[in-house]
């Protein structure tokens, strides 16, 4: 990844998102930090209670420069983070095994994103009820408007975090194979193994729903449709901003 063009919106970097090893595999660029975030749907939120680190995996979505994720209402993690814990939030890739002629060069491609912010409780069932809704439509346009309308009771039993993206950084990897010159005529193979996440095949719920094949709606999840464009799609869908 190579530095923002100018007058390309990006991330300060400072000492705590800063990237030290393969410093020119990063970016701060805000749409290199979305293009990786908005193909992802399960990050890792580390935070500290009580002197012990954590770190949760869960759901989340992008809105601008802000993060979404839910849990259920009694969530420690949750609970914590939503009181101004300073919390950061990873999002990665596997793209690749990369086999080398000598075990030092071996390696992964991969995509990476860290975000560093503090996060504030949703508490209003109105605001509650948008962001949820927000979120479906998010991953599958348009379908809010054709789900029963989730009451206050339901509601009440979620809770919702919001955090605004003070810094952060992308990082990634995707070339072939380096080689030293004690590896030149060794004969071990060598190359690259591609790794794909794809859609499998729908499975409609026998007795539930309308059956038939999936509404429009649902059409980006396509079988053998590869997870994260499919993602990226949706995002695209949704009118998430590049930056802002």
């Amino acid at each position: 990844m190579s530095p923002p063009a100018d007058g390309t919106a990006a991330f300060a970097a400072t000492s705590r998102s800063r990237v030290r090893r393969r410093p020119q595999r990063a970016s701060y660029d805000e749409a290199a930090v979305y293009e990786v975030l908005d193909a992802g749907i399960m990050a890792h939120v580390g935070y500290v209670i009580d002197g012990q680190p954590f770190v949760t995996p869960t759901a989340y979505w992008r809105e601008g420069r802000k993060l979404y994720w839910h849990g259920a209402a009694a969530s420690r993690m949750l609970a914590t983070v939503a009181e101004g814990a300073p919390v950061c939030v990873t999002v990665s890739f596997l793209d690749g095994f990369v086999v080398g002629r000598s075990g030092i060069m071996h390696s992964l491609n991969y995509r990476s994103v860290m975000a560093f912010g503090r996060a504030r409780l949703i508490d209003g069932l109105g605001e509650k009820r948008e962001a949820m809704a927000s979120f479906i439509d998010r991953l599958y346009a348009g379908r809010p408007l054709k789900l029963r309308p989730t009451t206050d009771n339901e509601l009440r039993q979620i809770a919702l975090v919001e955090m605004e993206i003070e810094e952060a950084s992308a990082k990634a990897r995707n070339t072939g194979v380096g080689d030293l010159p004690a590896d030149e005529g060794w004969p071990a193979w060598c190359g690259v193994f591609p790794v794909e996440t794809r859609i499998g095949a729908a499975l409609p719920q026998p007795g539930m729903g309308t059956g038939g094949p999936p509404t429009p709606d649902l059409a980006p999840y396509a079988e053998g449709a590869r997870l994260d464009e499919t993602l990226s799609v949706a995002a695209k869908a949704y009118g998430l901003p590049v930056s802002t």
